[in-house]
Protein backbone atom coordinates (compact mmCIF):
# COMPACT_ATOMS: atom_id res chain seq x y z
CA UNK A 1 0.00 0.00 0.00
CA UNK A 2 1.39 3.67 -0.72
CA UNK A 3 2.45 5.66 1.62
CA UNK A 4 -0.10 8.93 1.72
CA UNK A 5 1.27 12.01 1.88
CA UNK A 6 1.66 13.81 5.00
CA UNK A 7 0.74 17.82 4.24
CA UNK A 8 2.88 18.77 7.53
CA UNK A 9 5.20 21.84 8.18
CA UNK A 10 7.89 20.71 10.79
CA UNK A 11 10.07 23.05 12.22
CA UNK A 12 12.79 21.91 10.97
CA UNK A 13 11.31 23.51 7.29
CA UNK A 14 10.95 26.73 8.47
CA UNK A 15 14.35 28.73 8.20
CA UNK A 16 15.53 30.41 11.01
CA UNK A 17 19.04 32.10 12.19
CA UNK A 18 20.60 34.97 11.14
CA UNK A 19 22.87 33.63 9.07
CA UNK A 20 20.78 31.29 6.98
CA UNK A 21 18.56 34.54 6.81
CA UNK A 22 21.63 36.82 5.85
CA UNK A 23 22.44 33.53 3.35
CA UNK A 24 19.26 33.48 1.42
CA UNK A 25 19.22 37.02 0.94
CA UNK A 26 22.37 37.03 0.23
CA UNK A 27 23.21 34.84 -2.20
CA UNK A 28 19.23 34.19 -3.30
CA UNK A 29 17.50 34.84 -6.74
CA UNK A 30 14.78 37.42 -6.15
CA UNK A 31 11.43 37.51 -8.35
CA UNK A 32 8.43 38.86 -8.26
CA UNK A 33 6.50 37.05 -11.14
CA UNK A 34 3.99 40.65 -11.52
CA UNK A 35 2.05 38.63 -9.01
CA UNK A 36 1.13 39.47 -5.28
CA UNK A 37 4.15 37.31 -3.52
CA UNK A 38 7.77 38.26 -4.70
CA UNK A 39 10.16 35.21 -3.92
CA UNK A 40 13.88 34.96 -3.04
CA UNK A 41 15.21 31.53 -3.70
CA UNK A 42 18.36 29.56 -2.65
CA UNK A 43 19.52 26.46 -4.61
CA UNK A 44 21.05 24.63 -3.12
CA UNK A 45 21.06 25.81 0.40
CA UNK A 46 23.43 22.93 1.85
CA UNK A 47 20.87 20.53 3.30
CA UNK A 48 18.37 18.11 1.93
CA UNK A 49 15.37 20.06 2.90
CA UNK A 50 13.04 22.44 1.47
CA UNK A 51 12.65 25.18 3.70
CA UNK A 52 10.93 28.52 3.60
CA UNK A 53 10.25 31.93 5.76
CA UNK A 54 7.12 33.66 5.27
CA UNK A 55 7.06 37.81 5.31
CA UNK A 56 4.21 40.44 5.55
CA UNK A 57 5.65 43.97 5.74
CA UNK A 58 4.58 45.90 8.20
CA UNK A 59 4.19 49.28 6.15
CA UNK A 60 1.73 47.84 4.22
CA UNK A 61 -0.71 46.12 6.70
CA UNK A 62 0.03 48.27 10.46
CA UNK A 63 -1.87 45.87 12.58
CA UNK A 64 -0.55 42.69 13.82
CA UNK A 65 -3.57 40.77 13.62
CA UNK A 66 -4.23 41.30 9.27
CA UNK A 67 -0.05 40.15 9.13
CA UNK A 68 -0.56 37.16 10.81
CA UNK A 69 -3.39 36.19 8.86
CA UNK A 70 -1.70 36.73 5.85
CA UNK A 71 1.22 34.72 7.15
CA UNK A 72 -1.30 31.80 8.29
CA UNK A 73 -2.80 31.39 4.70
CA UNK A 74 0.73 31.72 3.03
CA UNK A 75 2.13 28.60 5.01
CA UNK A 76 -0.99 27.33 4.91
CA UNK A 77 -0.93 27.17 0.87
CA UNK A 78 2.44 25.92 0.89
CA UNK A 79 1.70 22.84 3.14
CA UNK A 80 -0.97 21.71 1.25
CA UNK A 81 1.23 22.03 -2.14
CA UNK A 82 4.53 21.16 -1.28
CA UNK A 83 4.74 18.22 -3.13
CA UNK A 84 4.85 20.28 -6.40
CA UNK A 85 8.31 21.38 -5.28
CA UNK A 86 10.45 18.80 -6.62
CA UNK A 87 13.71 20.01 -6.23
CA UNK A 88 15.32 19.22 -2.95
CA UNK A 89 17.70 21.56 -0.84
CA UNK A 90 15.84 24.78 -1.44
CA UNK A 91 15.26 27.90 0.90
CA UNK A 92 12.29 30.25 -0.31
CA UNK A 93 11.27 33.73 1.15
CA UNK A 94 7.65 34.16 0.45
CA UNK A 95 7.30 38.19 0.79
CA UNK A 96 3.49 39.49 0.26
CA UNK A 97 3.54 42.80 -1.62
CA UNK A 98 0.38 43.45 -2.19
CA UNK A 99 -1.60 46.15 -0.41
CA UNK A 100 -5.05 44.41 -0.07
CA UNK A 101 -5.82 41.04 1.80
CA UNK A 102 -6.64 38.06 -0.90
CA UNK A 103 -8.41 34.99 0.06
CA UNK A 104 -6.79 32.08 0.17
CA UNK A 105 -8.09 30.69 -2.82
CA UNK A 106 -6.27 33.53 -4.50
CA UNK A 107 -3.18 32.84 -2.26
CA UNK A 108 -3.43 28.90 -3.36
CA UNK A 109 -3.55 29.61 -6.89
CA UNK A 110 -0.73 31.98 -6.79
CA UNK A 111 1.46 29.87 -4.28
CA UNK A 112 0.91 26.70 -6.74
CA UNK A 113 2.33 29.24 -9.60
CA UNK A 114 5.04 29.80 -7.54
CA UNK A 115 6.06 26.04 -6.60
CA UNK A 116 5.93 25.33 -10.74
CA UNK A 117 7.95 27.97 -11.34
CA UNK A 118 10.73 26.83 -8.62
CA UNK A 119 10.76 22.96 -9.39
CA UNK A 120 10.49 23.79 -13.47
CA UNK A 121 13.64 26.17 -12.99
CA UNK A 122 16.05 23.79 -10.66
CA UNK A 123 15.05 20.43 -12.07
CA UNK A 124 17.02 17.55 -11.07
Amino acid sequence: MAEPILHTLPKTEIISGKTAIANLTGKGKWSSGGGEIKTCVLHPNGTELNRIMVSVPKRNFKRAVKRNLLKRRIREAYRLQKELLTCRGTDILFVYTSKEILDFSAIKARMESILTGISAKYQE
